[in-house]
């Protein structure tokens, strides 16, 4: 079960749960994220058009995803909705579930590291995680992208920052960004190839910069510079380095080059 750091959702959320219980005026849910929470959903919030049976739209062991439409805590559960919900939210929720169930795998994992159970994690850094990051698995997105260091400047404790990128680094592959653009180049010496080939290869030669560029002839004198990053902005700037290096050597031998970049 992902927990929240909250005991109950708020109204208008969105929430995972498991139904255990169809009735003739309504359904129960387990509620996912909430431990020992639950939803009822009355058969008028079912569906949008008339329900003649309940069971046609839901049934005993189903993931729902609802809207809150009022929490009862003396009741013991929370009034929801299955018919407020658009399609692309429900799937949204239901990725963003499964992405915090990984988290919490981890999370169990780290605590095991430090010879601790899955209760002590929340208790110790699960919920301040959340509070920090929005959820746990931002604060494993953020310690493979930037390191230990930026848990530990947000209160984590040490060693719970260090087993949390360890995990992190070993499970978490940082999103890559690909990005294209064109040199149109053209020189007119008489060792107008070598040119062309010296030019073409300082574009890829990106020093120790972690991006990674590649030329290929589109059909002379139109070259497509791709780079290959983890960060959107970082990859803009090498595309542009990459171009603006080609050019010049074009430009330094009486030639001319102009750097088009692709849209998508």
């Amino acid at each position: 079960m992902v927990r929240k750091s909250q005991e109950w959702p708020d109204e208008g959320e969105l929430i995972v749960g498991t139904v255990y219980k169809v009735l003739n005026y309504g359904a129960f849910a387990k509620l996912e994220e909430y431990p020992n929470k639950e939803a009822f959903i009355h058969i008028s919030e079912v569906s949008s058009g008339w329900v003649k049976n309940i069971r046609d739209h839901v049934r005993e062991n189903q993931k729902i995803v609802s809207r809150v439409l009022r929490v009862n805590p003396k009741k013991g559960h929370v009034d929801a909705s299955l018919k407020r919900i658009r399609e692309d939210q429900r799937t949204k929720k239901i990725q963003q579930w499964k992405i915090e169930q990984k988290a919490e795998k981890f999370l169990e994992l780290v605590a095991k590291s430090l010879d601790k159970d899955l209760d002590a994690a929340y208790d110790e850094v699960g919920y301040e995680l959340m509070d920090i990051f929005g959820d746990v698995y931002g604060a494993f997105e953020t310690a493979a992208d930037e390191g230990a260091e930026s848990l530990i400047e947000e209160g984590i404790p040490e060693d719970w920052a260090n087993a949390i990128t360890e995990v992190a680094s070993k499970n978490i592959t940082p999103p890559e960004v690909h990005i294209s653009g064109y040199v149109d180049i053209k020189t007119f010496v008489p060792n107008g190839v070598e040119i062309i080939i010296d030019a073409l290869k300082a574009a890829e030669d990106n020093g120790d910069d972690e991006e990674e560029i590649t030329v290929q002839c589109v059909g002379a004198p139109r070259y497509r510079i791709t780079v290959k990053s983890t960060d959107y902005i970082l990859a803009e700037k090498a595309l542009k380095a990459a171009a603006d290096r080609c050019i010049a050597i074009v430009e330094k031998s009486e030639g001319n080059g102009v750097f088009l970049r692709e849209l998508k």
